[in-house]
């Protein structure tokens, strides 16, 4: 089977980018044809026989060319770049005719999206709609939804200024996002993103996709709200990659966290636990923008990014981790990382967590950002040494999907649309 994965980044950025990589390379192994399609990028991990990708585009602020130091040539092209922006982000030409061209000369027997919104746009629905009139052939169009996207201009379900969780969009009423800024709190930004929103919802564009995929149950409940995405719909949990690590590790004396130091992650909150908990060590392993606070926290050993067995062991070590987030997480792989590898989780009850969390068996689900109650879990559990036994024990007899299984059912899916 010829398999063309659509992904706007195609190096890596983050946990879809993982997804991406890691199956196509099983596919590979399986002994499918596999090509990618997204951006340039001068870090770009995988791709097609073309060398057809679409210009990168960085929203967050392209400096190239600012500062004294930039030529009045390149702010020109600069200022002449960021113009184009605001009807590049609604519709992509350049994606268009990139992705046919690849289109054109695989031939694939199926398309797999995954982020593509305001990059590549759903102009390459298009460009899929119209190669499978020309060629005659069914070609059909799953995506893997890694957020909320298709309903959240900013995907977050979240209002990034206050972090109050929001779900007023729903039902395509868009003008929220510009009310509330969600985007960046640009007004600007976040007109740009209603149009888009409003237009792809009204001439009903999603309808070119023939499955969506959700790794959540809160995912698949939010993308329903839109009845042209409700029969679509279907969730399929994250798969987990084990590395060999020393069986019955023996536990060490700290509480994990492991992730991103951000404030959507509730890390801000979780450092005060920390404070209030002089007494209980913390290990933190990860990186992001609350890093410096992190480093101020006597009681935190913090270790940066870690990964492979480094990363396993520690957690595999780890009395129980923690899970603080604010916004709806939709399938955390760190919940399901640590219980494969025996270790308890406490969780915001929030988005797709308490499906990965058995309240009061292999770990306890906490009210979001409420620090109090975060303080009292971690104080009580770290003092309840049967507890732990017990969460610990029922962590092991967890069984998650693996990637090989996955792969199975999604290959299973694609045929009954072939």
């Amino acid at each position: 089977m010829k398999i063309l994965i659509v992904n706007k980044f195609l190096h890596a950025n983050g946990g879809s980018e993982t997804y991406i990589f890691n199956i196509g390379k099983h596919f590979q192994k399986l002994g499918h044809q596999v090509q990618y399609f997204g951006m340039e990028h001068p870090e770009r991990v995988v791709g097609n026989d073309w060398n057809c990708y679409t210009e990168n585009m960085d929203f967050h602020g392209d400096k190239s060319g600012e500062g004294a130091e930039g030529s009045l040539k390149s702010k020109m092209e600069l200022l002449v770049k960021r113009a184009g922006y605001p009807f590049r982000i609604i519709y992509s030409r350049e994606a268009y005719k990139k992705i046919t061209y690849v289109l054109e000369k695989f031939d694939p027997d199926v398309a797999h999206l995954n982020n593509f919104n305001f990059q590549l746009t759903p102009s390459i629905l298009y460009a899929i709609k119209n190669y499978r009139k020309k060629r005659g052939k069914k070609l059909p169009v799953i995506m893997t939804a890694h957020d909320c996207q298709l309903v959240c201009p900013n995907h977050l379900m979240m209002i990034p200024a206050s972090g109050k969780i929001c779900f007023a969009c729903e039902g395509g009423k868009y003008k929220n996002c510009i009310r509330n800024k969600c985007i960046h709190n640009s007004r600007a930004r976040s007109i740009l993103a209603a149009i888009e929103g409003y237009l792809y919802f009204l001439i009903r564009t999603y309808r070119y996709i023939d499955l969506i995929i959700c790794p959540s149950e809160f995912l698949k409940k939010k993308l329903a709200t839109n009845p042209l995405l409700a029969p679509k719909v279907i969730t399929v949990h994250n798969f987990i990659q084990t590395i060999d690590i020393e069986e019955d590790m023996e536990k060490e004396d700290y509480v994990l966290y492991f992730g991103r130091y951000s404030k959507e992650k509730g890390v801000e909150m979780l450092l005060s636990v920390c404070e209030s908990l002089p007494d209980i060590p913390f290990v933190f392993a990860g990186s992001g923008p609350l890093r410096d606070k992190v480093l101020q926290v006597k009681n935190i050993e913090e270790r940066g990014f870690l990964s492979g067995k480094e990363l396993y062991s520690t957690i595999a070590k780890a009395r129980f981790a923690l899970l603080p987030s604010i916004w709806n997480e939709n399938c955390p792989f760190s919940v399901v990382e640590a219980q494969t590898y025996g270790t308890p989780v406490l969780g915001s009850r929030m988005g797709g967590i308490p499906e990965l969390i058995k309240e009061d068996i292999t770990g306890q689900l906490l009210p979001a950002g409420n620090m109090e109650a975060w303080s009292k879990a971690v104080r009580e559990l770290w003092q309840n040494e049967q507890k732990l036994k017990n969460y610990t024990e029922n962590c092991k007899k967890l069984t998650f999907y693996t990637i090989s299984g996955y792969c199975d059912i999604l290959l299973g899916k694609i045929k009954e649309l072939l």
